[in-house]
């Protein structure tokens, strides 16, 4: 059995699929990075609240037994000879066979047609990019800080986020806290650090409204300048031309907009739907009784929502994974696949300091009852480092943050267009291999 991603589906996916099949089958796993992220409590890592290693949790000591862990990227998946193959950090290919196949892949940021977005931008969807952001805040409030120019560290001290989902909101609402105070330690005024929103839509639109409402007051009361019906029509070294005619002279744009599948579904030969892997309700590829998928790279129907598709979050995926690994075992031993269900549990969304938004079990909740659900969510639903996280959030509490700026990833390392977000970006040994639509695949 050969599992694909590990991320919220891969990793859930091997666990159910290890336990349920024991000792009687090899399980392998591929994927770019020994550990599993969290990816929700990426925007702490960048706001210094959190330290990297404690949402990489570790596969070794998480996953059963008796799994195989194969790091490196997939580059060519044979559907005929019923083969994957894949690269490894050191630049070199390996093969295997499989009797059953678990696309797991997950996705990567969304790009727009924008003239210099792809050079001038960076995203938010790995460790790499959290750390780059996290010492450029750093780098750009130090720089400000001994500006002789004021149009110069006007720009520096301006920061605009692309997106208002998840990510983007949680981005925008964590780092105005951090570079107000790292702004103040400077010697700076905090108000002379500028945070603006960029999204077209609403606040945390498609969620339920008390979350949008709470985290659009939130951020406005912080001053972040929450610009809705607005897009960026281009990126320059000094700034960003908005749809409006603005011109926002800055040194910072964090690209949230969202995500599609992996690319490299594209290349593995089987039907799409909206750029992802069509499978039925027991998350098995029409057609190929040995092939099953789930996650982000998945269209998965919804049960609730006749005609749609499961949307790209980390509950579906999770559950998703579960459920792909017991169906993987249950066709090998001649039994029923099940049918994919869920019931919506509700969100959180953790806006830094003691403001958070929440909805469990459409209890809608705000201020410091929902950071107190947030924070308790996420310890139970992380797989590990649960005290050492809790440790971090409570030194949080009552220490400063530490500002120390390690340089130890570096721009060129973390491109928006990266197939694989998740690894620093290494040129010169072709590591990880760029895919592209029919390179990949037979």
């Amino acid at each position: 059995m050969v599992v694909v991603g590990g991320g919220f589906a891969g990793y859930n996916a091997v666990k159910a699929l290890a336990r349920t099949v024991g000792d009687s089958a090899e399980v392998i796993l591929v994927s770019p990075t020994n550990y599993f992220l969290y990816l929700p409590l990426l925007p702490e890592v960048a706001s210094g609240v959190v330290e990297p290693r404690r949402i990489s949790v570790s596969l070794a000591d998480t996953l059963p037994r008796g799994v195989a862990h194969a790091q490196g990227e997939v580059d060519d998946v044979d559907l005929d000879a019923r083969t994957v193959r894949w690269m490894d950090p050191e630049g070199r290919h390996h093969t295997t066979g499989y009797d059953r196949l678990v696309l797991a892949v997950g996705s990567v940021h969304k790009l727009m047609p924008i003239p210099g977005l792809s050079r001038y931008a960076h995203g938010f969807r790995g460790i790499p990019e959290a750390l780059y952001l996290r010492d450029h805040l750093i780098r750009q409030i130090d720089l400000a800080a001994g500006a002789d120019d004021p149009e110069e560290r006007r720009a520096r001290c301006t920061f605009v986020v692309v997106g208002a989902g998840y990510t983007g909101t949680e981005v925008a609402a964590q780092g105005v806290l951090f570079t107000r105070d790292l702004a103040r330690s400077r010697g700076l005024a905090a108000d002379e650090v500028r945070w603006l929103l960029v999204t077209r839509g609403e606040v945390l639109s498609g969620l339920d409204p008390h979350l949008g409402r709470t985290a659009d007051r939130v951020l406005r009361d912080r001053g972040v300048e929450v610009r809705t019906g607005e897009t960026v029509e281009e990126v320059t070294e000094d700034g960003v031309r908005l749809r409006s005619g603005e011109q926002v002279p800055t040194r910072t744009l964090a690209w949230c907009v969202g995500v599609r599948p992996d690319p490299l579904i594209e290349g593995v030969g089987l039907e799409l739907a909206e750029g992802r892997l069509v499978v039925d309700r027991t998350l098995q590829v029409p057609g190929h009784p040995d092939v099953f998928a789930c996650g982000d790279a998945s269209a998965v129907p919804d049960p609730g929502r006749p005609g749609k598709y499961t949307a790209m979050t980390a509950q579906h995926a999770e559950r998703q994974g579960k459920l792909a690994g017991r169906n993987v075992a249950a066709s090998l031993r001649g039994g029923r696949c099940r049918p994919y269900q869920h019931r919506d549990l509700g969100f959180v969304v953790d806006l830094g300091g003691t403001d958070a938004a929440a909805n469990p079990l459409h209890l809608r909740l705000a201020g410091l009852p929902a950071k107190t659900v947030a924070r308790g969510y996420h310890l139970l639903s992380m797989p590990g480092n649960r005290l050492r996280t809790a440790a971090d959030w409570l030194l949080d509490a009552v220490l400063p943050r530490q500002s120390t700026q390690l340089g130890l990833v570096r721009s060129v390392s973390v491109p928006l267009d990266s197939s694989s977000p998740e690894v620093p970006h290494h040129p010169q040994m072709a590591f990880p291999p760029e895919r592209a639509s029919g390179d990949v695949g037979r």
